[in-house]
């Protein structure tokens, strides 16, 4: 089975901890999340980043959520790109944040590369990897620091993680007080990915107002954007977003209609 490139645009909906206190367009069940999506992709977004929650609201690592919302995705929005996430929000450890994949078999995963390889033994994580590499699931590896550029590719040389296939996502001003990301944030990332992991396609998500001129600005460097309710609310001027889908339309308008163009997923090169 063949890996294909993630798309210019992923709309993030909801993450792992807002819930529709925070804002009431942010989709939590699995009709609320395919209804967003259905909106995401008549706004141009090439694919969705998706968490599932249990009945409660709560952010969860669940196959069966997955593979039904999966299901649903694959049959209202053809030939949008659903990405699921290993995401342990403290609660998931690294072999249960394995099994999840290795159960759900999904096209795409997130996983962030500080919580799948801390403490857990080298021979494991390199199975896992290339099992994944294997099977045609296309992993996203979660860049928090520029640092973490520098482990990424000590894993790739060691041949733990797949050279070929490549793809991070760097997360710009998580740890930022207030969680506002600015377009400086992005520039450690980009420089140690150049020197150490040229060959790697890669993404942005950052938090706050600056979240379009940060998403942009990326964009016009060669990367691409994850956008969405799940690190930001807000649009450019400062205005509460009506829905994710606004969200895309905006960073759209900031970048052009080719960005739209460029949305669908595409085929990785050699």
């Amino acid at each position: 089975m063949s890996i294909s490139a993630l798309p210019q645009i992923l709309v993030a909906p909801n993450g792992a901890r807002r819930t529709q206190k925070d804002h009431p367009a942010l989709p939590v069940h699995i009709d609320e999340i395919v209804r967003d999506a259905i909106a995401c992709q008549r706004a141009g977004a090439g694919g969705m980043h998706a968490h599932v929650r249990d009945a409660q609201g709560a952010h969860v690592l669940d196959a069966g959520l997955y593979r039904e919302l999966l299901v649903e995705l694959a049959r209202k929005t053809p030939g949008f790109v659903a990405q699921i996430t290993t995401e342990a929000v403290g609660r998931y450890t690294p072999l249960q944040q394995r099994q999840l994949v290795r159960d759900v078999m999904p096209g795409f995963v997130s996983i962030a590369l500080r919580e799948m390889v801390a403490g857990e033994p080298e021979q494991e994580l390199k199975r896992f990897y290339n099992w994944a590499h294997e099977a045609g699931i296309g992993v996203q590896h979660i860049l928090y620091a520029p640092e973490e550029v520098l482990q990424l590719a000590t894993l790739v040389r060691e041949q733990v993680i797949p050279e070929t296939d490549l793809e991070v996502l760097f997360v710009l001003g998580r740890y930022t007080e207030n969680q506002q990301s600015s377009v400086g944030d992005l520039t450690p990332f980009v420089a140690r990915r150049a020197n150490k992991l040229s060959g790697a396609q890669w993404a942005v998500c950052a938090f706050g107002q600056q979240e379009t001129v940060c998403l942009a600005e990326a964009i016009r460097l060669g990367g691409k954007a994850r956008i969405g309710f799940e690190n930001n609310l807000l649009n450019q001027d400062g205005s509460v977003a009506v829905d994710n889908a606004a969200r895309v339309r905006e960073l759209i308008s900031e970048t052009g209609p080719e960005t739209r163009a460029a949305g669908k997923v595409a085929a990785r090169g050699a």
